[in-house]
């Protein structure tokens, strides 16, 4: 009788294991049944929120479910990264993460989850250069000309980031060294209050992504020096990137995508994954995508997770040489 124990456990495993993937499967094909929550991890107004609105009020008609978009700024995005990390893992609340979340990883000295770990990327939904903006009023046409106003008025360098370790705040650092001006960073909770001051004459400068300053770019009130990417944006085709204006090495744009609480069951995944690539591919998304400054992306969730991890290897290089690090 001994010599069945072992075959008896096996069988209870292999019946445990089936009605597991039965269990997830059925689960998936019932999924949704209540709101999805987008967690946007920034203020309002920002281009992680028109991003998110663009995308979920589209995800809200293919899965037949309203989908909610909930605000969870500060600490560089890394609140409301938190907030989903510790979610239900069932499909109801995502994050909508960005580049800055692999820059927070090094910045950061103690972050209460693993970007990494703790998060299953689900797509990217698009890509958006960065692009350096004064106020329309300050007396600079150029890049040139703006590093001379701060070398002969340091006390009005300054530029402003939506928030500690995000790309923004890293572009302003490596603009810091390669020019060797002095710059005051001042960390705001999203592009929507950075632009208010930006339009108010309340700071010099900012590294926004192309989103939320374009319309102020088109209405005169902001002028733009140059784009942070290798490559001009279509949407500002006149405005040479940084390289181009004398200023090497620098290739940073925005990513923007959505993840899920780890243990999110793998059937869930997938069906966002299919869903959301559908609607990101389609032409209405991304002629959407072409009006805000914004190039889609819709790739697969290995694709996205090999993305996180090279960026996050090349920030910590770059956060090191920067020497930003945020407590």
């Amino acid at each position: 009788m001994q010599h069945n124990f072992p075959i008896g456990r096996r069988v209870l495993q292999g019946i445990t294991l089936a009605a597991a993937v039965a269990s997830g499967a059925a689960m998936a094909q019932a999924w949704p049944t209540k709101p999805i929550s987008l967690v946007v991890p920034f203020a309002a107004g920002g281009t992680t929120d028109v991003l998110a609105r663009a995308l979920g009020e589209r995800l809200s008609r293919a899965l037949g479910q309203p989908v909610i978009i909930e605000s969870k700024p500060g600490a560089g995005a890394t609140i409301g990264a938190d907030y989903v990390a510790k979610a239900k893992p069932d499909g109801y609340t995502l994050l909508v993460g960005a580049v800055h979340h692999t820059i927070a990883s090094s910045v950061y000295r103690k972050l209460p989850y693993d970007f990494q770990k703790d998060l299953v990327p689900i797509t990217t939904i698009a890509m958006v250069p960065n692009v350096l903006v004064v106020n329309a009023n300050t007396p600079v046409k150029n890049v040139n000309e703006l590093v001379a106003l701060v070398k002969a008025q340091p006390d009005k360098g300054n530029y402003g980031s939506n928030g500690n370790g995000t790309a923004q705040h890293l572009i302003g650092t490596q603009f810091q060294n390669s020019t060797g001006i002095p710059l005051t960073h001042i960390a705001y909770k999203g592009s929507g209050p950075l632009a208010t001051d930006l339009l108010g004459n309340q700071i010099l400068m900012s590294f926004d992504t192309i989103t939320p300053v374009l319309p102020h770019i088109k209405g005169g009130k902001l002028r733009p020096l140059a784009v942070t990417t290798s490559t001009r944006s279509p949407a500002l085709p006149d405005v040479p990137t940084l390289d181009e204006a004398g200023l090497k090495g620098f290739n940073i744009g925005t990513w923007f995508g959505i993840l899920a609480p780890a243990g999110t069951p793998k059937e869930v995944a997938e069906r966002l994954n299919t869903e959301m690539v559908k609607i990101i591919h389609s032409s209405e998304f991304r002629k959407r995508m072409e009006e805000i400054g914004a190039d889609p992306i819709g790739n697969t969730q290995e694709q996205m997770a090999q993305q996180i991890k090279s960026e996050t290897e090349k920030f910590a290089k770059l956060v090191k040489d920067g020497k930003v690090s945020v407590d």
